[in-house]
């Protein structure tokens, strides 16, 4: 007889003994004063710094954000009833699509209800769209692309992470009339560095491609109305389709593709993804139509978060912890080992109040496991000083490697 609950456990046992099982942290957000918590274990409750949030600039907390998620539920109630399809189209969805077609300077949008639904669903249909296509991947995109590579069952090419050069040769053996897709992100969020898209976008032009860019941890953040990298680089007009998350910078949860009308249209008609899905909440809407919009005009603010990502980045620095390179507002710490990297994010929670998820494998290549720290607006230089200070207490406690 199959023990199938034995099965389980020897799994769990075997990501345990490579020290990479991971432990949800029980964290109640205090709103309005981000970025404390309230953390829940068995000694109690107590209040901590989060220094891993995907909130980027707090938008979750925004009271233009909550004011209007409260005032869209009182007016329609909380769920969407069905898929778009049969239950229809909120008026909130249609506002949102139009301004997140706006901010990315396109004719079209589209909603789903996460940003990896958005890229399994569309690069899956695009697969189907155009019969007979090569996808190139960057060698480090996201996990939902190579999903929806996956399941789209297209031939796909690897090309080495951000290699122009690489890219080219592999475009080079391609017709020129056969269709193919270049799929890449533009800040990675592991490591923090950016993608040459100005580069890509001249030979996607070169070898007649189409472009595919993964904006989930730029949009909000870059550009002259938060509309990303693309923006910021002044190539927006040359990206085909431009994938987002509502979940990030703009602090409410959906993800986004925004492109041609008839591409949007195609999408919207024959992705799964999309097709058979309830729709988002209108209460989640209605809030994430507030952040676009608020985000459209924060300047001050995306400045703010970039001074105080590289404030970080300079004190670690100067304290030797090993900050890794970094030309966005993500600040990578190397530590190198699963096991030392727990104990560092156990050490800092447990004794210091200071809530950092350990990045391990697979989520990064083994070797490089590290610390994902993503200061906001909100952290005070108070804030900087005592992670900083505390920091350098772990890694001299733990004899860690230092920076050179």
């Amino acid at each position: 007889m199959i023990n199938y609950n034995k099965t389980f456990e020897d799994a769990l046992r075997a990501v345990r003994s490579e020290g990479r099982y991971r432990v949800f942290a029980d964290l109640e957000r205090i709103c309005g004063k981000f970025p404390q918590a309230m953390y829940h274990d068995d000694k109690g409750i107590r209040e901590v710094t989060v220094w891993c949030s995907n909130d980027y600039l707090g938008m979750g907390q925004l009271p233009e954000v909550t004011d209007a998620m409260k005032a869209a539920v009182d007016k329609v109630g909380a769920g969407a009833g069905g898929t778009r399809n049969i239950a229809g189209t909120t008026h909130f969805h249609v506002q949102l699509e139009a301004e997140l077609a706006d901010l990315h300077d396109k004719e079209a949008a589209l909603l789903f209800t996460s940003g990896y639904v958005g890229n399994e669903a569309t690069l899956s249909s695009l697969a189907r769209l155009l019969p007979g296509c090569v996808i190139l991947s960057d060698e480090l995109n996201h996990a939902s692309m190579i999903a929806g590579i996956r399941e789209g069952r297209s031939a796909k090419l690897v090309w080495r992470h951000n290699d122009i050069e690489h890219l080219e040769t592999l475009l080079k053996e391609l017709p020129l009339d056969k269709p193919k897709v270049i799929a890449f992100e533009s800040v990675y969020s592991m490591d923090g560095d950016i993608a040459p898209v100005a580069a890509i976008c001249d030979l996607a032009e070169k070898y007649n491609a189409f472009t595919y860019l993964d904006e989930v941890h730029a949009v909000g953040l870059y550009g002259h109305k938060g509309g990303g990298i693309a923006q910021r680089d002044g190539v927006s007009d040359r990206i085909d389709v431009v994938e987002g998350t509502l979940g990030k910078a703009f602090g409410v949860m959906g993800g986004y593709i925004a492109g041609s009308a008839a591409l949007i249209d195609a999408v919207r008609s024959y992705a799964s993804g999309f097709i058979f899905t309830t729709a988002l909440s209108p209460v989640l809407v209605g809030g994430a139509l507030a952040s676009v919009q608020y985000l459209k005009q924060a300047h001050g603010l995306r400045a703010a978060h970039q001074e105080r990502a590289a404030k970080l980045k300079e004190m670690m620095r100067q304290q030797g912890i090993p900050v890794m390179p970094s030309v966005s507002h993500i600040v990578p710490v190397l530590v190198g080992d699963p096991v030392q990297c727990k104990r560092v994010s156990d050490l800092l929670l447990d004794v210091h109040d200071l809530y950092v998820q350990p990045i391990n494998y697979p989520t990064v290549p083994k070797g490089t496991e590290r610390l994902r720290l993503t200061p906001t607006p909100m952290h005070t230089d108070e804030h900087l000083q005592k992670l900083v200070s505390t920091l350098d207490e772990v890694w001299a406690s733990l004899k860690l490697k230092r920076a050179a």
